[in-house]
């Protein structure tokens, strides 16, 4: 699997499914802590007092435990087959146990444990290295004029922001609360999340999500194009918005907001289209993971857009803010294809012979529980950061909580089904 793939593949062989579950098992574990971490930061957050150590762990563990793990995982089954292009398995596999100190760098940067903080640091910079590279070898690999079903601009995009999201961060850290070139902390933090979540996250959504959306719903799909529009105009208001916030300039953060709206807009247009086309015989947990993200992101604009133009900035409203931007869009949509990924994974890898039908890998009722315990949980905890309830925040947790060790046992129930595929070498060639 490490040399060139065959010329003219229909499709790219994507990474063995044991390898997409182990980064998808601790993703789901740094989940689970990040839901218990909000639990405890309850009195924190509804206090407003949004850089206490246990709301930063809570936060951290979402976004650089959480993401990185269960992103990777996604995209080593994804690219490989929208790019029709192969991959490394050695160089996926070395990134797990460096991406893997994820949890620990939440825990650093949240108390400030600075012997802590740089190894691990260096460690998740290492692993996430590795993956880039890996995803510019996919880039690069992909065949030349043949359809593609991802845009490879949108994926080198999306790597580009991630990095210079996690550079960010580092400056952060090095810095303290001291300005970085005239720009204060705060605006800084703005930088750093919205390059992360914005130019990440919702950049590779947009890139990979207007092909994933309809093929795990059976809908038609999304009209070819002839230019990655959408997502060359979503990077382009996002750096609006990013020059906005270092320059203190209203006029260009708005310019950069009103900009990701239309973009996103777009994007929810086709989410729609697909929640209505669809032949499922019920919809299923991504489908309603995305539905649902699109609504915290709408909660975000109002939040966002207020505070733009004239309501009051306080550290309720920016909790509130980041909550629904990185918990309920991020990280729900994020985690709503765990399990339908790793389903299919393993349904790709079954061994030869007669293989079940993939929904029998697929637990989908308990994923639907797992949506709505999910929904519920972060739109409490939205409104009890609003209104300042440590009870309501609190409940919101255990809702996420639950909706955690819901999609965990899903997993579970999809690992011990799909035991044959898991079983097979790394070098073994997928059905």
């Amino acid at each position: 699997m490490n040399g060139a793939p065959a010329a003219g593949p229909r499709v790219g062989r994507p990474a063995p499914a044991l390898l997409v579950a182990g980064y998808f098992a601790a993703a789901l574990a740094c989940w689970l802590g990040a839901a218990a971490a909000l639990v405890a930061a309850r009195d924190e957050l509804a206090a407003g007092a949004v850089w206490a150590p246990p709301v930063l762990l809570a936060l951290h563990l979402a976004a650089v435990g959480f993401l990185p793990l269960a992103v990777t995982g996604g995209v080593l089954h994804i690219l490989p087959t929208l790019l029709r292009a192969n991959l490394s398995p050695r160089r996926a596999g070395a990134a797990l146990p460096l991406l893997c100190a994820g949890p620990v760098l939440a825990y650093a940067i949240a108390y400030d444990r600075g012997p802590l903080l740089w190894p691990c640091a260096i460690a998740e910079a290492a692993g996430f290295l590795l993956v880039w590279w890996e995803l510019a070898a996919l880039v690069v690999r992909a065949p030349r004029g043949r359809l593609l079903l991802a845009s490879r601009l949108g994926v080198a995009l999306s790597s580009l922001h991630a990095a210079a999201a996690l550079a960010a961060g580092a400056l952060l850290a090095a810095r303290d609360d001291r300005p970085l070139w005239g720009i204060p902390h705060e605006r800084l933090i703005g930088l750093h999340l919205h390059l992360a979540v914005l130019g990440w996250l919702t950049l590779l959504l947009v890139t990979v999500g207007r092909t994933l959306g309809p093929m795990l719903a059976l809908a038609p799909a999304a009209p070819p194009r002839r230019a990655p529009v959408s997502e060359i105009a979503l990077s382009l208001a996002l750096w609006f918005l990013l020059a906005g916030l270092a320059a203190g300039s209203r006029p260009l953060e708005l310019a950069g907001a009103l900009g990701l709206l239309l973009v996103v807009g777009h994007f929810a247009a086709l989410i729609v289209r697909v929640s209505r086309q669809h032949r499922l015989e019920a919809p299923e947990g991504p489908l309603l993971h995305f539905l649902a993200g699109l609504v915290f992101v709408v909660q975000a604009a109002l939040l966002g857009g207020g505070m733009l133009v004239g309501l009051a900035v306080t550290p309720r409203r920016l909790a509130a803010y980041v909550l629904a931007l990185l918990v309920g869009w991020a990280a729900g949509v994020t985690v709503g294809h765990l399990g339908k990924l790793l389903s299919l994974s393993v349904w790709a890898w079954w061994p030869p012979g007669p293989r079940p039908k993939q929904a029998a890998l697929y637990p989908a009722r308990l994923w639907l529980a797992e949506a709505a315990l999910f929904v519920a949980g972060v739109e409490v905890a939205i409104d009890g950061v609003l209104a300042g309830s440590a009870t309501a925040i609190g409940v919101g947790g255990a809702l996420l909580a639950g909706a955690a060790a819901a999609g965990s046992g899903a997993a579970l129930r999809t690992v011990r089904a799909g035991r044959p595929a898991l079983r097979l070498p790394v070098r073994a060639a997928p059905a």
